[in-house]
C-alpha cells in the first residue's frame, strides 16, 4: 500500500507524507461501492496498489503502471467543496525505489539527501518532476481532481505525480473542466454518496524521451447511491486529442474500454450499480 501523509517542515522547507505498499487496496476498500475495485482486465504487467494517505486519513485509491509510469486510474468520493490547498511541490513515492525506504511520501530533494540517490534512481519506477517540464500542448491531468475534493487536506492529497497523466491542455481546460465541474454536479442531484473512477487508457506515444505515456484516452465512471444503494450510474470518455466529452451510461463505458483493452471484459463496479 502506497499511502501519503504530508507534513510541512519549515526549516528545510520540504514536505512529507505516509505511504506503504500492499496488495490490491486491502487498506483502503472504503473509495469503491461495496469494497469492490474494478476487475483485472485494467491491470498492467507491473502494477502498483496505492492507497493514498494524508494528514492521518486515506483520501483516495490510485492503481499505477510502473512501466509506463502513469496511474490507470484513481478511486474516490465525490465531495467537492470548499478548501484551500497549500501546493509547493510534487511528490514521489519512496518505496517505489526501493521498498525497503521510509513509508513516507517525499519530495526529490528530501529523497536525494536521505538516501544519497540520484534523481535517475528516484525516477526508475515512476515520474518525476523534470518529466512535465516543457510540455507541448499537454498538461498536468489528475485523475481524483482538486475539484472533487472538499478541505485543506483532501485538496492537498490530490498534488501527487502518482495521479497525474499527460493531458491535452485544451481537453483538460475545455471539456473535460466542463464535465468534472457542471455535469457531474448535475448528475449529482439526489446522491447521498457518489463513488468515482477516473482512468486514462495507454496511448502510443511519450514524452521526456519515452519515460512517461501519454494516453489515448481519458474516462470516468460514476455510481450514484441513493439513502445506501444504487440508484444510477453513468461514465464519460474522451480521446486525449479532442475537446470532447461522451457522456453514456456505465454499461456504454464498460464497453467501450473492453473495445480499447482487446480480449479483455472491463467491469468498473460492483453489479448493482445500474448498467443502462
Amino acid at each position: 500500500m502506497l499511502g501519503l501523509l504530508l507534513l510541512q517542515v519549515l526549516a528545510s522547507c520540504l514536505w512529507l507524507g505516509h505511504s506503504e505498499v500492499v496488495t490490491p487496496f486491502d487498506s483502503c476498500p472504503q473509495f469503491f461501492y461495496a469494497g469492490i475495485p474494478p476487475n483485472d482486465a485494467l491491470n498492467p504487467k507491473n502494477p502498483a496498489w496505492i492507497c493514498q494517505h494524508f494528514s492521518n486519513s486515506f483520501r483516495y485509491a490510485t492503481l499505477y503502471d510502473i512501466d509506463r509510469r502513469i496511474p490507470v486510474y484513481s478511486a474516490y468520493k465525490y465531495q467537492p467543496g470548499f478548501g484551500n490547498s497549500p501546493h509547493l511541490w510534487w511528490f514521489v513515492e519512496p518505496q517505489l525505489i526501493n521498498p525497503a525506504y521510509s513509508k513516507d511520501m517525499a519530495t526529490e530533494m528530501y529523497i536525494e539527501k536521505t538516501y544519497h540517490i540520484t534523481l535517475q534512481q528516484i525516477g526508475q519506477n515512476q515520474a518525476i518532476t523534470q518529466d512535465y517540464q516543457n510540455l507541448q500542448g499537454l498538461d498536468r491531468g489528475q485523475l481524483c481532481p482538486i475539484v472533487h475534493q472538499s478541505g485543506d487536506n483532501n485538496k492537498t492529497a490530490t498534488f501527487t505525480l502518482t495521479n497525474i497523466v499527460p493531458q491535452n491542455s485544451i481537453l483538460l481546460e475545455g471539456a473535460w473542466k466542463e464535465y468534472e465541474k457542471k455535469t457531474m454536479a448535475q448528475n449529482t442531484q439526489g446522491c447521498t454518496t457518489t463513488y468515482v473512477i477516473t482512468g486514462a487508457v495507454p496511448g502510443d506515444n511519450y514524452i521526456s524521451n519515452n519515460r512517461v505515456n501519454v494516453p489515448s484516452h481519458i474516462w470516468s465512471a460514476a455510481c450514484c447511491l441513493g439513502d445506501e444503494k444504487p440508484t444510477k450510474a453513468w461514465g464519460a470518455i474522451a480521446e486525449n486529442n479532442m475537446n470532447e466529452v461522451t457522456v453514456s451510461s456505465l454499461g456504454e463505458l464498460e464497453e467501450e474500454l473492453s473495445k480499447l483493452y482487446p480480449g479483455k471484459t472491463v467491469t468498473l463496479f460492483d453489479d448493482a450499480c445500474p448498467r443502462e
